[in-house]
């Protein structure tokens, strides 16, 4: 239970056109902005869709980009920044997970049923944070236009009003008509949304930002709305992790002009894609998403199977594509292939789902590259750990999420040392591995003793994480240059005396 009101925090919450138009980085960097500004910050996201999620140090989940505007914030990320995440397994069903745990698995249906009874968990992780921060900065999913799924909504305008939060909305000029966008959410939203908000923000312009002074009259012509700014496109976003795979629906196959070549297929439940981010950082190095339809590439170096969040239904489409064949070939090459969780468990002989955790109950052969086989249950792993790689003794450290327990001879071979314990493996010849472990390549040392592997000549590499924190100021800097914080922060509200009564 959450006793009387003690927050002197303030909140604004900013809210779409539509999904992908940069809410979550753009909440990143006004978070890393005002922080600066001596303020204490958090990020709220009540509902987030994605299956690229980070682990809490209380061994909790939450999505990853609100563990990325944590980060922002110099604080370690909460559950309560992100009290419901939705993990899709199906075209109509997702895991849903209630501040940090997982609460059931439901299908889209089922789940509007089941978002009433969510309000007060949502209202309650937002009243906690409001109690340790000076601004909580709120991000919405999807769109408020969404009318149709108005009812129950606790994400975006339905969480609004039962916080009495003002909103701003954001909306993307790059991929056109954001007149329409902006005016057409306005037009559709009830009179008591419409005055809750108080002005929105044109992301991602290209060229000349006055020549778009008409489309702001017209704007403000149809919804008397003041704008904050227009912020230009930010060429460092791909330097930060992407929330969903939205990101790499139109991300062929391109090996570029650069010396090591890897390959990752784009799985259709891919989780977790952001592990690959620091290597696609480096100069040197090509990371590729193969998408369905077109076979693996001959001449890749290394091919990652990613994390899945359906990996039996994965590992059929995998299949389906011709990918395991181009599997072979590429070992029968001399290349090398890397899995990462829900692909490490691809690797061994069989995948058994006795319960029927991630669909129906059964078993499915893997690709029997490595020793090794994994059963699913009930328990779910979820911690950050540390420890280091065995071949080249470099220090790792990340966290592990999955269900299944991964047994078998392959693990005499392990591939890394975890909290003191072997962990992952290796085949014989060292050309195929697999471990739990998400964030591997985020360690510069490893991260640099492995591609050396690949290209014994290399040489140097970058800091990754050291990239991280400048891209954040880069990213704060761009914001604070075209967007007027001192409007934004004078537009956010405290809290209103009832809201931790109302949300006990």
């Amino acid at each position: 239970m959450i006793g009387p009101a003690a927050s002197h925090a303030r909140a604004l919450m900013l809210q779409g056109t539509g999904s992908d138009v940069g809410k979550s980085l753009i909440v990143a960097g006004l978070a890393r902005a005002y922080a600066r500004r001596g303020l204490s910050v958090r990020p709220f996201k009540p509902q987030n869709m994605s299956n690229n999620a980070a682990v809490t140090p209380d061994g909790g989940e939450i999505g990853r980009a609100q563990a990325l505007q944590a980060r922002a914030c110099g604080v370690p990320p909460s559950t309560d920044m992100n009290p419901v995440l939705l993990k899709p397994q199906s075209e109509i069903g997702a895991q849903v997970v209630v501040q940090g745990r997982i609460f059931c698995t439901a299908k889209a249906r089922d789940y509007q049923d089941l978002k009433p009874q969510l309000l007060p968990v949502v209202l309650q992780s937002f009243a906690r944070l409001a109690r340790e921060c000076d601004l909580l900065l709120v991000e919405g999913a999807g769109s408020p236009a969404e009318v149709n799924l108005r009812a129950g909504d606790i994400a975006n305008m339905g969480f609004a009003e039962a916080a009495d939060v003002p909103v701003v909305l954001i909306a993307d000029i790059d991929r056109g008509g954001v007149i329409a966008s902006l005016v057409g959410t306005w037009t559709v939203l009830e009179p008591s949304e419409r005055a809750r908000l108080c002005g929105y923000i044109v992301n991602k312009f290209r060229g000349d930002v006055s020549l778009f002074d008409d489309g702001l009259s017209i704007i403000e012509r149809y919804t008397g709305l003041p704008s904050f700014g227009v912020v230009p496109w930010f060429e460092g976003a791909r330097r930060l992790p992407a929330e969903d795979a939205m990101a790499l629906e139109l991300n062929a196959p391109r090996l570029e002009n650069r010396p090591i070549r890897i390959v990752v297929p784009r799985l259709p439940r891919i989780a977790n894609f952001d592990d690959l981010d620091p290597l696609a950082a480096e100069p040197d190095v090509s990371v590729a998403f193969t998408p369905s339809g077109r076979a693996l590439p001959g001449d890749a170096d290394l091919v990652v199977l990613p994390g899945s969040k359906a990996t039996i239904a994965d590992l059929a489409a995998l299949r389906a594509e011709g990918w395991d064949v181009d599997l072979s070939a590429h070992l029968r090459r001399g290349g090398r292939v890397l899995g990462l969780c829900g692909g490490y468990q691809m690797l061994g002989n069989r995948i058994s789902d006795p319960l029927g955790i991630e669909g129906p109950p059964g078993a499915v052969p893997g690709l029997g590259l490595l020793d090794v086989e994994t059963e699913f249950g009930l328990e779910k792993t979820l911690s950050e750990t540390s420890g280091f790689d065995l071949s080249s003794g470099m220090p790792v450290n990340g966290y592990e999420m999955h269900v299944g327990c991964t047994v078998g001879a392959g693990l005499a071979r392990p591939m890394l040392r975890l909290a003191g314990a072997p962990h992952g493996a290796v085949t014989a010849d060292g050309r195929v591995q697999g471990c739990y472990l998400h964030g591997l390549f985020a360690s510069d040392a490893f991260r640099a003793a492995y591609l050396a592997g690949l290209r014994p000549a290399r040489e140097g590499g970058l800091a990754w994480e050291n990239e991280v924190e400048r891209t954040l100021d880069a990213l704060a800097d761009h914001l604070q240059k075209h967007l007027d914080l001192d409007r934004l922060l004078a537009a956010a509200r405290p809290f209103a005396d009832g809201l931790n009564s109302r949300s006990a």
